[in-house]
């Protein structure tokens, strides 16, 4: 009996030293989380000891190329999950120059496409019939194009440009007829690394010194056999990809990453890889990223023509948060302006009087910004010198107050003419082939002209704020004499130059771009959390919940701050009194419930209306919410922790999560029902970097410390009132 006393006694014990050593294991892991904190992981590029290997590393991803006899990609790790992402070696690109076709690096003779030995690289051969290796260098990442930033409207730290390395990569052509005619034309392969985060970015250019000029008819930046993320014998109709995300900034007509980006990431079969499970080959596990049509780009002698750029983000897990929290950090790094953040109103007249009402009441009661919204009146396309004088004023006027200023316009989903509009290949003749059924031609002369106009008026004006709805979807064009573009192979390559330059241009100039399409990369920093305009004409109660499962649904792969969402003061698209808040002083709980819902969610809302208050009870209430939000932006503004989704039945809510900050979250609760509940809710506090203990107060009063447990959770028994809200600091 006392032998197995002390038995027990010891298995207790070595139990409990096993529990404490696997509790301060995660406690560490956690602190080295780069998702938490990434300052200590640097990138590097550095070559390996046996002088035939380069490596990009920045200790959470690892990319790995072998530079002899030629150079070409060798290796993709996570070096937090230990996943693998490369099984075979292929070309760094191709081009095709003057109608022939070229690869760019690369090594040939691996046994299998299933996997790549250590011991098979030493064995590889080169194919002299590619564009070859010459040379590296080294340097820090430089900004894409120059961003204006507007400090007042950003919460946190951010860095232009991002901080990490970038390698350049050189290649000449290959000996040999027909490529020796391109003698003196440089491939460069550029890829960057970032700090903190497993990111890897990659483009190319083409350095014309040939002394004539060369067509680039095609390319593709990169092209990656990836280990394939599903395996099936009879094959999907809906394939698992491999866990990583391809980001490019040639993306365009939609208003979610993943379509947008559809345009230019392609999962594509592989019949080399005849190895595979599938007996039809038709599994997607070989990633090409190039433009669906052209370029059909004509380089001129002493010329530099430079592809779109992709971004690699390798997940270190399958868990829809954590997924989305990477990419948010990934927006974050290489397009720091998505963290601008306005509160800001949509005065639905442009008349003067109008538009300085609501001026002065954004500044009354803390709002930020102004935007003449559609229908209002506004135009950007006069070219009207009067006209420009009298919006000054109104600039001018909105600047001595500290209010920006700007307007909406239309770009497609209209029709400007035959002469100017987008011709169908098919007939020869404009309609039935656009995006939007009919659309204006960037390429054409209206379209060289609406770009010269805005400019040319906010240069005049001093307008700081661009709301461009039906921005360029991706249309190509079939007319030749439009004299932006040659033909139907250019006209893609054309527009989407013409467009990303005009928004690289607006945020070199400090203008604020609201757009309601993926163009964050290209210097947007908002478009749509939840679109859809029917919405907006439901009873307000209704409109409440729905409000919530927008944000709630939009804030996966988007910050707070990228998105924007619509509350119609007046009526909008139909609905009656029974949808819309004015008289205001009579909704004051329904106004009350939205603002919770948008400031308590970090998302900033078009109110569109004359005016934000009727009454001085109206005038606080709003007075009050825009101050909750100033006062805890920097939390607000961070990453959301996704806890219950609206449905009408039961609580819902959503924690932010900021390790950095002084607040390491701030927890918003919502009671949809006629009557308070009172919940016992466990609290995940993983991504506010604590973990022993965290202080919690119910709005702004006293904190009291909880424990955190072994999940990385707090138990909080919250009361909420009825149809109404609650929210609980934590530090």
């Amino acid at each position: 009996m006392n032998q197995k006393i002390i038995y027990l006694s010891i298995v207790l014990i070595f139990n409990s030293l096993i529990c404490n050593s696997n509790n301060q294991k995660e406690i560490s892991s956690q602190q080295d989380d780069w998702l938490i904190n990434g300052s200590k992981y640097t990138s590097q590029i550095i070559p390996s000891a046996n002088g035939k290997d380069l490596v990009l590393s920045n200790g959470i991803v690892e990319r790995t190329f072998r530079i002899s006899p030629n150079f070409a990609c060798t290796g993709i790790k996570n070096l937090v999950s230990g996943m693998n992402y490369l099984r075979a070696v292929r070309p760094e690109a191709n081009i095709t120059l003057n109608g022939q076709k070229y690869n760019i690096g690369g090594l040939s003779g691996q046994p299998v496409q299933n996997y790549l030995t250590v011991q098979w690289i030493d064995n590889l051969t080169n194919d002299r019939n590619t564009f070859q290796f010459s040379k590296y260098s080294i340097s820090e990442i430089k900004p894409r194009f120059d961003w204006k930033i507007r400090k007042e409207w950003i919460s946190s730290e951010v860095k232009w440009p991002a901080a990490g390395k970038e390698l350049v990569i050189e290649f000449i052509a290959p000996d040999g007829a027909p490529a020796a005619l391109f003698k003196g034309l440089l491939v460069k392969v550029h890829y960057e690394i970032y700090d903190g985060l497993p990111l890897i970015g990659k483009w190319i250019t083409v350095q014309n010194n040939t002394g004539k000029p060369v067509i680039i008819n095609r390319f593709t930046s990169e092209i990656l056999a990836a280990v394939e993320g599903e395996s099936s014998v009879e094959g999907e109709s809906d394939w698992v990809l491999p866990n990583m995300h391809v980001e490019t900034d040639y993306s365009f007509s939609s208003m979610s990453n993943r379509k947008a980006n559809s345009a230019a990431v392609h999962w594509v079969t592989d019949s080399t890889y005849t190895s595979q499970v599938n007996y039809a080959l038709k599994t997607p596990c070989l990633l090409e990223v190039r433009p669906p049509y052209g370029p059909e780009w004509e380089i001129k002698p002493g010329q530099l023509f430079e592809s779109f750029r992709a971004w690699e983000l390798f997940y270190d897990s399958f868990d829809k948060e954590r997924k989305g929290l990477s990419a948010r950090k990934m927006y974050r790094t290489i397009a720091p302006w998505v963290a601008e953040n306005p509160v800001l109103m949509h005065v639905r007249s442009a008349d003067p009087d109008a538009v300085k009402l609501a001026i002065d009441q954004c500044a009354e009661v803390g709002f930020e910004m102004v935007i003449m919204t559609f229908g209002s009146g506004f135009t950007m396309e006069s070219g009207d010198a009067a006209y420009y004088s009298e919006i000054k004023k109104l600039a001018d006027y909105a600047h001595s107050k500290g209010i920006a200023l700007g307007g909406y316009s239309l770009l497609a989903s209209r029709s400007v003419g035959a002469k100017d509009d987008i011709i169908n290949p098919a007939t020869g003749k404009p309609g039935g082939f656009a995006y939007y059924g009919n659309s204006p031609c960037l390429g054409s002369e209206w379209g060289t002209s609406y770009f010269r106009k805005i400019k040319e008026m906010y240069e005049a004006t001093g307008l700081d704020v661009i709301e461009h709805d039906g921005s360029y979807p991706g249309d190509i064009c079939a007319s030749t004499v439009h004299p932006g573009h040659k033909g139907l192979d250019d006209s893609q390559w054309s527009q989407f130059r013409t467009i990303s330059t005009f928004y690289q241009w607006c945020r070199s100039e400090g203008v604020y771009l609201n757009v309601p399409d993926w163009y964050f990369l290209n210097g947007s920093s908002k478009c749509a959390m939840g679109y859809r305009e029917v919405n907006w004409s439901l009873l307000r109660a209704q409109q409440e919940i729905i409000e919530r499962q927008n944000i709630f649904d939009g804030t996966w792969t988007k910050t707070p701050s990228m998105g924007w969402m619509f509350v119609p003061l007046t009526e909008y698209q139909g609905g009656g009194d029974a949808a819309t808040i004015e008289p205001l002083n009579q909704h004051l709980d329904h106004y009350g419930q939205r603002f919770a819902n948008l400031f308590g969610g970090g998302v900033q809302a078009c109110y569109r209306g004359p005016r934000l208050y009727d009454t001085d009870d109206t005038k606080n209430l709003v007075k009050k919410w825009a101050g909750f939000y100033k006062k805890h932006r920097q939390i607000l503004d961070s990453d959301i922790i996704h806890l219950r989704r609206a449905d009408g039945r039961d609580w819902d809510g959503l924690l932010h999560v900021n390790p950095m900050g002084v607040e390491k979250g701030l927890l918003m609760l919502y009671n949809p029902l006629e009557e308070p509940i009172t919940r016992e809710l466990k609290i995940p506090v993983y991504y506010t970097g604590l973990s022993q203990t965290v202080h919690v107060a119910e709005q702004e009063g006293s904190f009291v410390a909880y424990p955190i447990n072994r999940d990385y959770e707090i138990v909080l028994k919250v009361t909420i009132p009825a149809k109404g809200y609650q929210y609980f600091l934590l530090k």
